[in-house]
């Protein structure tokens, strides 16, 4: 477990400013943010679903950590060379413009595979299906779900926690069942599902300008 830095704090610290509302949360936001860093560190993945505007999310989360967000992440020097090796004038420019990722699945984002399974088999385990096929003990499931009864994602929990899963819950409300389920749940203080949803961007902003710093910030 890396030491919690004084630019991460600075990160949650702006966040509940910001949002004083989120102070309630920031527990389990800390809580969160070190699944994940524990999950990264050892090498896993990250795999994220929820519906409607919750699957926008799960691709947003996920663009902010196949990439850079807030900071340059340029590759390993090693990485670079064997590009250089292998591409020649390509491999160089590859080296120059990739960046460092944090592998992040956004398990919506397969139209083939989900259409053909929800067609033959059920829809509502399109998310568990992926689960258990992507999945790897040690990897870690985000579940964002408004109500945090969303049946497909908590079918894609019970296949995350028998694979050996963590699972991190994003939601509102009471929690629902993922927040009885989750290994850690950060649960906003909204009811209204718009503005529970307002409250989940600044707070998956947060948890991944602290994992980059992390992981990025040299």
């Amino acid at each position: 477990m890396a030491a919690w830095s004084e630019r991460q704090q600075q990160i949650l610290d702006g966040l509940t400013e910001r949002y004083p509302v989120l102070e309630a949360a920031r527990g389990a936001i800390r809580e969160a943010y070190q699944v994940l860093e524990d999950c990264y560190s050892q090498g896993h993945k990250l795999l994220v679903a929820g519906n409607g505007g919750s699957c926008a999310d799960a691709e947003h989360i996920v663009g902010e950590l196949m990439k850079g967000f807030a900071r340059q992440r340029k590759l390993p020097e090693e990485l670079q060379d064997r590009l250089r090796a292998e591409g020649g004038e390509d491999g160089a420019l590859l080296a120059a413009k990739l960046q460092g990722s944090l592998p992040a699945v956004a398990l919506n984002g397969h139209p083939g595979l989900s259409t053909a399974f929800a067609n033959d088999v059920n829809a509502d385990m399109v998310y568990a299906q992926q689960v258990c096929g992507y999945g790897r003990p040690g990897d870690v499931f985000l579940g964002i779900s408004t109500s945090g009864n969303a049946r497909n994602v908590d079918y894609a929990v019970t296949v995350a926690k028998a694979k050996s899963m963590k699972v991190v819950g994003l939601s509102g409300r009471d929690g629902g069942k993922l927040a009885k389920r989750a290994d850690v749940a950060v649960i906003v203080p909204e009811d209204e599902t718009y503005k529970i949803q307002e409250l989940h961007l600044p707070v998956y902003h947060a948890l991944c300008l602290m994992l980059e710093e992390r992981f990025f910030g040299g």
